[in-house]
């Protein structure tokens, strides 16, 4: 046998992917991975049948469909006051990984350093070290996980190349405030560092607090990969597109990656997407949407024995068990799945060194009856 020279030899099998087969296997409310068990807008699905049937079914332009991109630009300038040239600098990808990938592939070499907040969406830290970067993890605990940027001047030095940001974040639900966006303005300036920001949970933000993306400061604009999707805000996960937005220099490297790793994204969904934005009420009413749930089950977790963590966006839900158990998060939520039927994910699993603050992450995006079947088996925990 010819012998493979791993280039993420610690890599696993994702604990997503782990906990979503053993709830299906013992037949358990899953909680764990982020996706809704209630079906995407009727009217969007019909709008994607029409395109197919009107023949958008070979392949799209390798930036994406120009309408989409048009209505992305259109939508950007409204919210952020930043417009984007949709010709230029917004390109349609596979969902937001791929472009979260992408855009680490395209500017960063080996040994360049990358600063990541942990706990982290778990595809930024293996896609810097397939590019050859090093990763530097900075820590956050709760309960508000907010960032400490005296820390985050102390990790930039000449090697540091690139910055990722998550807000509304996954999994702690934290969001980011005009203090962190002026403390990152600060730190950036004039040193050749990009950001990346993670910006797929954008319209998922509660409590009339607003959404701070890279694209309406224009210091950090120049300089940003925005990343956003459409799965997460129109419950089609499933349906793998998301975007990217950057400055036109930025975008050109980014699309001589992307052309090799997908060419093309989905044309009927992009034409069905393009048309599903023209109604701004399908973004802007979002918020209220899963603030919705979010109370909900905030509400009737109160009735557990788990202790609520700050909740200001994304569809997640934190909770701490100390009242509960010593346990390791990990086996705790092994526990939960076996002996009560609620898939969970253990927070560990998000930090590099698998550090554990027993903190668990409940996905909160389901139907009310499911909400209330997993409260009624946590309450017995």
């Amino acid at each position: 046998m010819i012998s493979v020279n791993s280039k993420l030899p610690q890599a696993g099998t994702t604990i997503f992917t782990v906990m979503s087969a053993l709830a299906n296997e013992v037949g358990a409310i899953n909680l764990s991975q982020g996706f809704p068990d209630y079906d995407t807008s009727p009217e969007l699905i019909e709008l994607v049948n029409q395109a197919m049937k009107s023949g958008f079914n070979q392949y799209a332009p390798m930036a994406g469909y120009m309408p989409l991109r048009e209505e992305l630009s259109r939508k950007t300038e409204k919210l952020y006051g930043a417009y984007y040239n949709p010709d230029t600098e917004i390109t349609i990808t596979a969902g937001g990984t791929q472009a979260l990938y992408t855009a680490i592939a395209t500017v960063i070499n080996p040994n360049d350093e990358v600063i990541i907040f942990e706990p982290a969406f778990d595809c930024y830290a293996p896609a810097i070290k397939v590019a050859g970067g090093i990763v530097k993890a900075l820590e956050l605990e709760p309960p508000d996980y907010r960032i400490r940027w005296d820390m985050v001047k102390r990790l930039v030095n000449s090697r540091t190349k690139m910055i990722i940001l998550n807000s509304p974040h996954n999994p702690t639900a934290t969001i980011l405030h005009q203090e962190d966006i002026d403390a990152l303005t600060a730190i950036v300036k004039n040193r050749d560092i990009f950001i990346l920001s993670d910006e797929v949970y954008e319209h998922l933000i509660y409590d009339g607090e607003a959404h701070h993306s890279m694209a309406q400061y224009p210091e950090l604009r120049e300089r940003s990969f925005v990343i956003a999707s459409f799965g997460k805000p129109f419950h089609a996960t499933g349906w793998k597109v998301g975007y990217c937005m950057a400055p036109a220099v930025l975008m050109s490297e980014f699309r001589k990656i992307h052309q090799f790793l997908v060419f093309a994204v989905n044309a009927p969904m992009q034409a069905g997407i393009a048309e599903y934005l023209k109604n701004e009420s399908h973004y802007l009413e979002l918020p209220g949407f899963f603030q919705q749930k979010r109370d909900y089950f905030r509400k009737g977790l109160e009735s557990t024995r788990f202790e609520l963590l700050p909740c200001a966006g994304s569809y997640f839900q934190s909770v701490k068990y100390e009242r509960i158990t010593d346990e390791k998060d990990a086996d705790f939520a092994m526990r939960l799945v076996k002996d009560f039927g609620v898939a969970v994910i253990p927070v560990s699993a998000f930090y590099g060194r698998g550090t554990d603050h027993h903190v668990l992450r409940f996905c909160f995006a389901k139907r009310q009856e499911t909400l209330d079947n997993a409260v009624e088996r946590l309450i017995k925990v």
